[in-house]
Formats: C-alpha cells, structure tokens, sequence
C-alpha cells in the first residue's frame, strides 16, 4: 500500500500552494499507453464475442464462429504489442516529456479505432455474406 501512495506521490507534482498555483500530474506515457492497449484488448474480444460471433452463428452452425473467435483475437494481439512497444522503450526522461502528447494522442486513436472499428467492420462484412 505504501508503495502504491509512494508512485502515485511521484506522479504530481505538488506546487507551493502559497502562490496559489494549482499541482499538476506528470503523466507517464508507457503506463498510460499500457493500460489503454489492456483496455481496448478487452472491449475488442468483448465486441467480437456478441457482434462477429453472432453474424457468424447465423451463417455457420458448427464450431467455426468459435475458431474464427479465437483466431480474431489472436490476430489483433500484435496491432497492440506494436502499440505498447513504441512506448515501452522509452527512458524515464522521455516517459515523461509533455511534448510527446501529441504523438500518444495520435497512436492512443489509432488503437482505439482498431479495436471498436475492426470488430464493427467485421460484423458487416459477415452479415452482408450470409
């Protein structure tokens, strides 16, 4: 627990509140892009499980919907491996560097983009060939 009151003291930066300047946080762009590609793996396999899954239920009655399911999400574990990777290498310097907001923002939609849009997209397609 001390640990964790420890990071997350780290995390700020605490002004002196007699100039009445307000703390700010520092963020860490390796946490923050870890944790969004761990996020956006779970709503991917989520939409995948009740979106695909069901367009390919009403084309296939076998256990083919349930391959396809586990190969879809197998497929997109290496989009977000590429995702994290470009942010875990980064040195404590960088990890922090505010001018970098820009390029997370810009990755951080990417990845959000391929994980609601690849599974809507993909439910379309199945459903417009059965």
């Amino acid at each position: 627990m001390n640990r964790a009151i420890e990071s997350r003291a780290r995390d700020h930066k605490v002004h002196d509140h007699s100039t009445h300047r307000h703390a700010t946080r520092v963020r860490d762009w390796r946490r923050a892009m870890s944790d969004n590609v761990a996020l956006a793996l779970i709503v991917y396999t989520g939409l995948q499980i009740f979106m695909t899954v069901n367009a390919l239920k009403q084309g296939f009655s076998s256990i083919m919907p349930y391959v396809a399911l586990v190969f879809l999400v197998g497929a997109i574990i290496p989009a977000c491996r590429w995702f994290e990777r470009r942010w875990i290498n980064l040195d404590d310097v960088e990890a922090h560097d505010p001018q970098l907001g820009y390029a997370y923002r810009r990755d951080q939609i990417a990845l959000w983009l391929l994980a609601i849009g690849l599974p809507v997209l993909m439910t379309a397609a199945f459903k417009m060939m059965f």
